[in-house]
């Protein structure tokens, strides 16, 4: 990991490292150093219009390209399979989640420019900052190699995500109806939070409510992710409240 005060020599070595590690040679470095770089680290607000110094804008080639790959990886893996189920694997592989895995993987956040400050407050090692610069990272090798270039990068890590879960992923909030059905109890309802970031490009917390439990809250770039988000992290804290009958 790199702050705006390290040395340039060393953030330049550090990026030939990384990009052995994705089997790639750059022919324009830069495109890998802004896949790298987190707004702090130039002064720029998260969002500003115009900004190309940092990885917001490859974020979003980044997730489009992410997408149509592990689609075609699905598709050729699952040549059975119904639409509904390879849309529910599809939105699992390309959540934040499994990209921090990916970033994690190949050590994303010793090779990440941030301002000083976040450095040492850790932000590196954020999820949500890991996934934002896995994205941009795919979209620098898009930009550099070509499609075939993101797709070996992407097929190296994703696969074993593929392979990991045979199984289809269950819809966060229909389990979360189901089981609010079991109980008895009336449908989950949502609410916005907050919206924030600009209109092209929104990022929405919503709340989930249910009679009796204490709500939940999630994030994401869509209401409908982030509902998902949120019915998620209420299963998840029901899987912590011992069942009826145990100790």
């Amino acid at each position: 990991m790199t702050s705006t005060d390290g040395p340039a020599l060393d953030a330049i070595a550090d990026m030939g490292c990384l990009a052995a590690r994705l089997g790639h040679d750059f022919r324009r470095p830069d495109l890998l150093k802004r896949a790298l770089t987190h707004p702090s680290a130039t002064g720029t607000k998260s969002g500003r219009k115009g900004s190309r110094s940092h990885y917001e804008r490859l974020e979003f080639l980044g997730d489009r390209v992410l997408g149509l790959v592990v689609a075609d990886l699905l598709f050729q893996r699952f040549p059975k399979e119904a639409e509904g189920a390879l849309a529910k694997r599809h939105a699992a592989l390309v959540r934040g989640e499994a990209l921090a895995v990916v970033a994690a993987e190949i050590g994303l956040a010793d090779h990440m420019i941030l301002a000083p400050n976040e450095v040492e407050s850790g932000l590196q090692h954020s999820p949500a900052a890991l996934a934002n610069a896995c994205e941009a990272v795919i979209a620098a090798l898009y930009l550099d190699g070509g499609l075939e270039a993101a797709r070996r990068f992407v097929t190296a890590h994703w696969t074993a995500l593929i392979e990991a879960d045979l199984e289809p992923p269950r819809d966060a909030k229909t389990s979360l109806q189901e089981w609010a059905q079991a109980q008895g109890l009336p449908l989950p309802i949502y609410r916005e939070v907050t919206r924030r970031g600009p209109a092209h490009d929104p990022v929405f917390t919503m709340e989930v409510q249910l009679q009796d439990q204490p709500s939940a809250s999630g994030t994401g770039r869509s209401k409908r992710q982030a509902e998902q988000e949120a019915a998620q992290a209420f299963l998840d804290r029901l899987e912590l409240v011992p069942r009826e009958g145990e100790p």
